[in-house]
């Protein structure tokens, strides 16, 4: 089975505006993630440039992939420049990480629209090897739902990606501006979003960063699908890849949070808690408190909030059970999720659930502090110290506050 252990980075990446990076435990420098793919919705989209992917031949995201010689030379080919600008049209600039900047670049002769990440080649002293690998994987990568790499360019100074564009938004955003939403249009996204993962588990990709900022509808259109993006070149750090595994406080699991080897499962976890906020609006895991955050996933403590949940399927509730199983040998697969009746079948209900978690969304992802930078290393001293297992039940009562919606049912408002 595939594993990665070693030092926690955290992903602090704001819901509206700002910057999406990575944070190394330490506070080491990285290589961080942009939100590149929330481009504007005019230009033309050229239909999909992904070279065939080849089964079950990339190794685990993180780890070297094994290819052929041949193999490697032509996923590995950058195409040479001395100036990016004689290749693309630069047209603005979509974002930026620790190291790197993202512009919205058309193609000369043209119309085609793409999202550059320029890469500053100082930035990746060290770690060439792991940006090939890198390259290599996203080359493979061919899957509908997944954000394409089209292209790589070299430059005496830079590394360029020419990522597909995407135009439609993010699936917050998508969500609040709608007429109506069912749990059947939850169940379809997730349904979406499953097939992508589960194909990326089949080539032994773990995306190691599933949260809903990184789920981005394809075109600003109703039918629009979504898209998984953000994965790949932010995942690689300052030091030892091996040693670092990425993600965001309030998605990762408990085998993450523990420091133990982990794998494909992590990525089962983080889409139980997203699809937990399609459903209700807000996380299953919350609190002011640091250490307490850490305590209620290690724990897998969350509940089905009334009135939150009550007028969601047991169905519903049962997939959700599954995907948020502690352990991670007992948690489903992502194959298993699929073949799930809330997902494959007709058990999802379709009364409108828009009001409800358009109001919950508003009021707990409008502010950022649930995407904070976390160490964790920090925080298993900290429950050592307390004498507590981190499965334990130990702890104070103003310490084991659960998040605010719990609350609500002493009849108190919600403030955030």
């Amino acid at each position: 089975m595939e594993a990665v252990a070693g030092q926690v980075a955290w992903s602090a990446s704001p819901w509206r505006g700002g910057e999406s990076r990575d944070w190394k435990a330490e506070s080491l420098a990285n290589l961080g993630s942009s939100r590149w793919c929330k481009g504007p919705g005019a230009g033309a989209i050229r239909p999909e440039l992904r070279e065939a992917a080849p089964a079950r031949e990339a190794a685990l995201l993180g780890g070297p992939h094994h290819l052929s010689p041949a193999s490697a030379d032509m996923l590995l080919l950058k195409k040479q420049t001395e100036d990016i600008s004689s290749i693309y049209d630069i047209r603005g600039r979509l974002g930026s990480g620790a190291f790197s900047e993202v512009l919205l670049a058309q193609e000369r002769g043209s119309a085609h629209l793409v999202a550059l990440k320029c890469i500053p080649k100082k930035a990746l002293r060290g770690k060439e090897a792991l940006v090939e690998n890198e390259i290599a994987v996203l080359r493979r990568i061919s899957h509908p739902n997944i954000v394409a790499l089209e292209d790589v360019h070299e430059s005496p100074s830079h590394l360029y990606l020419a990522m597909e564009l995407v135009t439609g938004g993010e699936l917050f955003d998508r969500i609040m501006e709608r007429g109506s939403y069912t749990e059947k249009d939850a169940s379809h996204l997730v349904g979406q979003v499953l097939g992508a993962v589960s194909y990326l588990h089949s080539l032994g990709i773990v995306h190691r960063d599933l949260k809903p900022e990184n789920l981005l509808y394809a075109t600003p259109f109703e039918d629009s699908k979504i898209m998984v993006s953000d994965f790949g070149l932010s995942k690689i750090q300052a030091g030892n890849m091996l040693g670092t595994a990425c993600g965001t406080p309030g998605y990762v699991a408990p085998e993450l949070l523990e420091q133990k080897p982990y794998g494909k499962a992590v990525d089962v976890w983080a889409l139980g808690v997203i699809s937990y906020i399609l459903l209700c609006g807000y996380p299953p895991f919350y609190d002011e408190s640091d250490p307490e955050l850490f305590s209620q996933i290690l724990r897998a403590s969350y509940e089905f909030d009334s009135p939150f949940w009550d007028d969601i399927s047991e169905s519903a509730k049962d997939f959700i059970r599954h995907l948020l199983e502690r352990d991670p040998q007992k948690r489903f697969t992502c194959q298993q999720a699929l073949q799930h009746l809330w997902i494959s079948g007709d058990t999802a209900f379709d009364r409108d659930i828009l009001g409800s978690v358009s109001e919950q969304i508003q009021k707990n992802f409008a502010r950022t502090h649930w995407k904070r930078a976390f160490n964790a290393t920090s925080f298993l001293r900290h429950i050592r110290k307390l004498g507590q297992s981190p499965e334990g039940e130990r702890a104070s009562e103003q310490g084991m506050a659960r998040h605010s919606h719990s609350g609500l049912r002493a009849g108190q408002t919600l403030k955030w």
